[in-house]
């Protein structure tokens, strides 16, 4: 987790433009550098590290001899960078994965590279002898990346406060958008440093993975048996585990005790254990006093013998904190500011207490096997899975968008093997019906598929979905109803009767949306 930052052409005082790179410096404590493009007016890279992966040579933008005209600015993680160097043997300059994006990009262009990715990133490619700047986003947005145009001048960051603040001659306020995931876009760079939009391409989808022949996972079992996908689907899993190991930081694991984190933390410690790793194994879990989520994440880390962490907070706190998380979150969507509060709080913790930093978490397991109550309502298989994948399209909007902020707001680099693009692909190509809740209970094939793997506990490998912002609170007062009486008192009925004049663009209808929409302006007006 980085963050990257670039301006392309503008005319307005560079000094003043470079400064709004620093509000995301929380996504990289470890280094920061800005380095100007050669023989172009006012363009300009900027990069805060987290150094995860080669800490010493792990510098960007990233230049390597062999191509003196490429650039590259990148936030994420390439998997398979290993595989695709030796596969084409690739002579590498540095230990960084993302390397291998100007490789490829050079032996096959643009489109062929983002195609032999495995992993999850974000990037901004420069290309001074075509003239060419690209921008990339991996399938489900699980790293995020923004942009700006205006008459005179392109900015890019990775997230949407790095732009917001950026005055400009031509226009009261940026228009700021996010890259959509699964996309890549080209843009022509002229001699002022300035650019202009060429093509928006989608490049993902879940048929053929160009990917999968860098892979180091066996060949899957052809049919639909179900002894067949449940083998495939350990194998899947297991392998977007292993593969998310590559760092150089300590790794820890968010566990609630869902099925989710809980079947990621047991993979995980399995794995750290045959990688003889030395330090014990840190899982973090969060509630307030007699939570359902601390009770069943604290027999789920006795089960697997993790060092387990508890981050016990009261309602006091989780509302002192609201400021904060909506600055952070970039978003005024009622659940996503609900749900972010928890996560924010025990990444605080982490990072003040602890010295892990690439953290685990079971993000977008709901959204893929079907673990919300509702799919029990679907009148067809088809409507669920047409449900899901609209989930997983948005995913980035919301869930991702939650995980990613509040971790990378204190320095984390979060990882979701349930959003592995492999596994993903798979279970997404298994025939509806057998992705269908089944005897009232959800995500029944990722239930029966681990259900002889003696990693979970019967009790939390069948145990039933709970919203996060539910589990972490008390059985004898909701986070929710907690909420909600504190803005009670925030926002008066003489407020909701002018909302529709004071906020005419996604009019909230109640009075936490008025709040959190009112807040979200102070902090991004426009």
């Amino acid at each position: 987790m980085c963050g990257i930052w670039a301006l392309f052409g503008s005319d307005a005082c560079l000094s003043v433009q470079c400064l709004s790179a620093m509000k995301i410096a929380h996504r990289g404590s470890d280094a920061f550098r800005f380095e100007n493009v050669n023989g172009y007016t006012n363009c300009c890279l900027g990069f805060h590290q987290l150094a995860v992966v080669d800490p010493l040579f792990g510098m960007q933008p990233v230049l390597v001899k062999k191509y003196p005209y490429l650039w590259l600015c990148y936030n994420g993680e390439i998997y398979n960078h290993q595989k695709l160097q030796c596969h084409f043997e690739f002579e590498y300059q540095t230990k960084v994965d993302g390397e291998i994006i100007l490789h490829l990009y050079d032996k096959g262009g643009i489109e062929q590279t983002v195609c032999m990715l495995d992993g999850v990133f974000a990037f901004i490619l420069l290309d001074t002898a075509s003239r060419k700047v690209f921008l990339g986003r991996d399938t489900y947005g699980v790293r995020p990346l923004f942009k700006a145009m205006t008459e005179d001048g392109f900015l890019v960051c990775s997230e949407a406060k790095g732009l917001v603040d950026l005055k400009h001659s031509t226009v009261s306020f940026l228009k700021v958008e996010p890259l959509l995931p699964g996309h890549y876009e080209v843009l022509d760079l002229k001699p002022n440093g300035q650019v202009l939009s060429v093509e928006m391409v989608k490049y993902h989808c879940r048929g053929k993975l160009l990917h999968a022949h860098y892979d180091s996972v066996e060949k899957l079992l052809p049919g639909f048996e179900l002894e067949t996908v449940k083998s495939n689907l350990r194998m899947l899993f297991d392998n977007a585990i292993r593969k998310r190991l590559m760092t150089d930081k300590r790794i820890g694991c968010l566990l609630s005790g869902s099925l989710d984190s809980s079947l990621v933390a047991a993979t995980l410690l399995k794995q750290l254990k045959e990688a003889q790793v030395q330090y014990p194994f840190q899982t973090f879990a969060i509630g307030m006093e007699d939570s359902p989520d601390l009770l069943t994440a604290r027999k789920m880390a006795n089960h697997i013998g993790s060092k387990h962490h508890e981050v016990l907070f009261n309602s006091e706190e989780s509302i002192q904190v609201l400021d904060d998380v909506r600055f952070s979150l970039e978003t005024y969507d009622i659940i996503t500011v609900r749900a972010s509060v928890g996560m924010h709080l025990i990444s605080k913790y982490i990072q003040k207490n602890t010295d892990s930093v690439v953290i685990f978490s079971g993000e977008g397991s709901d959204e893929l096997t079907q673990g919300y109550i509702y799919f029990h309502k679907a009148p067809s298989p088809e409507k669920d899975e047409e449900e899901s994948e609209r989930l997983l399209k948005e995913l980035y909007s919301f869930d991702v968008l939650r995980a990613d902020r509040t971790t990378a707001a204190h320095g984390l680099e979060l990882r979701v093997p349930f959003l592995d693009h492999r596994f993903c692909s798979y279970y997404l190509s298994l025939p509806p019906d057998l992705r269908i809740p089944k005897d009232g209970i959800e995500k029944y094939l990722l239930r029966e598929t681990f259900e002889d793997s003696n990693l979970l506990p019967k009790e939390i490998l069948w145990r039933p979905k709970e919203a996060f912002s539910d589990g972490i609170t008390s059985v004898k007062n909701s986070w929710f109803r907690i909420l909600q009486k504190y803005i009670e008192h925030q926002d008066s009925d003489a407020m909701m009767a002018t909302v529709a004049e004071k906020f005419p663009f996604n009019t909230p209808k109640t009075k936490d949306g008025y709040y959190y929409h009112q807040i979200f302006e102070r902090h991004y007006p426009g």
